[in-house]
């Protein structure tokens, strides 16, 4: 068995309107701490030494994510949008597909005649609950400054398609699953009507699915399809989101 990480690390460094802190606590400082609940010194400790910690102040769409239906829209289906811990695990293991656009630039909008065309390609029919990965090699660029704006992203009318082949999870390596958020801005302002912003997103007032965001490392997934990806997302309570450490599973 082969395991790919998929994901980035939490961290600070990356470039996004939705950034990450960290504080970092030493053995020593966590010596302190744990003498101040115990009623100790920090010297009753081994060489005045405790544990270690991290104090995370952490968006739940930072780092690698997966967006729930309630993130799109208050409602989806008719129904109460579903929370990140009201979805099916089903959803989050299944047979992988990866489709290829890294060679288109930053900002394209990907078509469903562009997925029709990579499928073809690479000779596969999706089917229900297959988790689809979008792959533009954005997280290549994860600490450049204007990170949030180099992917190529993925149009209603693809995602729609996507999901009338009974796909329920889709992911990108780019920082969102639209085309990036300061093109729709200038789309809009030339000419303001709905259907410019944040469209991909909206088509979960409709249809119910989840999205995969920052993804990492689709370039070294060595065939498009034939594994597995589990990608489960932690259980955050009445949340649009929860991270995830999104892994390709290759069997021998």
């Amino acid at each position: 068995m082969k395991l790919i990480d998929l994901s980035v690390s939490i961290s600070p460094r990356i470039r996004e309107p939705l950034p990450a802190a960290i504080e970092y606590a030493s053995h020593e400082d966590g010596a302190k701490q744990a003498a101040a609940v115990l009623g100790l010194k920090q010297e009753d400790f081994p060489e005045g030494k405790a544990w270690a910690t991290e104090t995370v102040t952490l968006n739940t769409h930072a780092g690698t994510h997966i967006d729930a239906p309630w993130h799109y829209w208050p409602t989806s289906e008719g129904e109460k949008a579903r929370t990140i811990d009201e979805l099916p695990l089903e959803w989050f293991y299944g047979d992988g597909v990866l489709l290829d656009f890294s060679a288109k630039p930053p900002g394209y909008e990907i078509t469903k005649e562009d997925l029709i065309a990579e499928l073809d390609r690479i000779g596969y029919a999706l089917k229900p609950l297959d988790i689809v990965l979008v792959r533009s090699d954005a997280d290549k660029r994860l600490y450049d400054d204007n990170y949030a704006f180099l992917h190529a992203g993925v149009s209603a009318e693809a995602t729609v398609w996507l999901l009338d082949q009974g796909i329920k999870v889709v992911g990108t390596d780019g920082w969102g699953w639209d085309i990036p958020l300061n093109l729709q801005a200038a789309a809009y302002k030339a000419q303001p009507c709905d259907g410019v912003l944040w469209a991909a997103h909206y088509v979960g007032k409709d249809r119910e699915y989840c999205q995969i965001e920052k993804l990492a490392n689709l370039d070294r997934l060595p065939k498009p399809y034939g594994f597995k990806v589990a990608c489960f997302p932690v259980k955050v309570e009445r949340a649009s989101a929860g991270w995830a450490r999104p892994v390709a599973i290759f069997e021998d």
